[in-house]
Order: C-alpha cells, then sequence, then structure tokens
C-alpha cells in the first residue's frame, strides 16, 4: 500500500503580531491600521461618556435633593440655569421663562430634548464600529487567502511554512474585527441604557414642572 508523505514544514519566524502585521500585502496592514484605530476610537468615547454620564447623575441626585428641599425655583434656576454641564437647571431656566402649565411643557421638553442630543453624541459612532468592523475584518481576511493562495501557485509548495504564515495574518484581521465591534456593541447597549434612565428622570422633572405651573395658574 502506498503511503502519503505530509510534509510539515516550521516557520522560520515565530507568528507574533508585529510579524503578521509586517508581513502582510498593504490592502491587509491598511485594514489593519483602520480596526486598530477604530478600536482605540470606541474605547476613548466609551470613557469619555462614561464619566460624563456619571457626573450628570451626580448633579442630578444633588439637584433633585434641593428642588425636592423647597428652595425657590428662582433661586435653583439662578444657581444651575448657567451651568452647561447641568441638564436639570437648563431645563428650569428654560420653564421659568413663561410659567404655565402648556408653556412649562412645551419649553421644558425642548430644551430636555436638546440636552439628551448633546449627550448621545458619540453614540452614532459605536453603532457604526460595531455593525461595520467585523464585515472590514472580513474583508482582509478574503484579501489575505487569496494572497496566500497566489503564494502557493508561485511557489509550487503546500507546505505548512508557506501557507500558514498568509492565513494566520488574514485570519488576524477577523480577529481585529471582532476586537474593534465586540466592545463597541457593549458599549453602545450599555450607555444606551444609562442614558435611558436619566431621560426619564428628566422627562419626569418636566411633567412636574408642568404640572406644579398648571395648579399656580
Amino acid at each position: 500500500m502506498e503511503s502519503v508523505a505530509v510534509e510539515l514544514a516550521s516557520p522560520t519566524e515565530d507568528l507574533t503580531i508585529v510579524y503578521l502585521f509586517m508581513q502582510a500585502d498593504i490592502v491587509v496592514k491598511i485594514v489593519m491600521a483602520i480596526l486598530a484605530f477604530m478600536s482605540v476610537w470606541s474605547w476613548a468615547i466609551a470613557v469619555e461618556k462614561v464619566m460624563q454620564l456619571s457626573g450628570h447623575h451626580g448633579r442630578a441626585r444633588k439637584f433633585e435633593q434641593d428642588f425636592w428641599s423647597g428652595t425657590a425655583l428662582e433661586q435653583l434656576a439662578e444657581r444651575y440655569g448657567r451651568d452647561k454641564n447641568h441638564p436639570f437647571g437648563r431645563v428650569l431656566a428654560a420653564a421659568l421663562r413663561d410659567w404655565d402649565g402648556y408653556s412649562v411643557a412645551k419649553a421644558g421638553g425642548a430644551e430636555a430634548n436638546r440636552e439628551l442630543s448633546k449627550m448621545e453624541s458619540g453614540l452614532g459612532v459605536l453603532s457604526i464600529i460595531g455593525s461595520s468592523a467585523p464585515f472590514i475584518g472580513l474583508f482582509g481576511t478574503v484579501w489575505g487567502i487569496m494572497n496566500s493562495f497566489r503564494a502557493i501557485a508561485a511557489t509550487d509548495n503546500t507546505s505548512l511554512a508557506v501557507v500558514a504564515p498568509g492565513i494566520a495574518e488574514a485570519l488576524f484581521a477577523t480577529a481585529l474585527g471582532l476586537l474593534a465591534a465586540i466592545p463597541a456593541v457593549i458599549f453602545f447597549n450599555a450607555l444606551s441604557s444609562n442614558i435611558a434612565k436619566y431621560a426619564a428622570k428628566l422627562e419626569g422633572f418636566v411633567d412636574d414642572l408642568a404640572a406644579m405651573a398648571s395648579r399656580e395658574g
């Protein structure tokens, strides 16, 4: 019975991340660089938004304590209304411009929507990264595998030493795509949920102001 020998050649270089990047085709290198940038960008946005939302929630708790302690609304508006990082104060200042139920609901609601839009800035980027990064990585993988097949055809050699580096760099592109996409999706969902909780508090505050204005009117 005729036996078939399988050649298992050892790669001349360790398949480290740096080696895979340096040996990759220029197109794959560009894909890897884009994915690395997207990953850093998503982390930067997430850290910034977490710090921002943490501050907003802390200021909201302090404002609610002052509001329900019986402090005059004019004093609260003077104290907090000029702070661009204090949505509750800015909503109160907008509501006090015309103190009746309809105007408070309209002006306060409009200001609340503007403040929430500011807080949601950056979430669109996380959504784009989460949805597009895997496909960008897949493109790099397909391109790298095509290069591997061309190398096999050019050398007429199917040994592991020839095939492994190209396949490894191709799969590395997919790994980078997932590395960028997975945290971005997690950050997007977590931040969206956090902002939704804050939005519920802010909208409830607008409703309270409108009810107070209606009673006094």
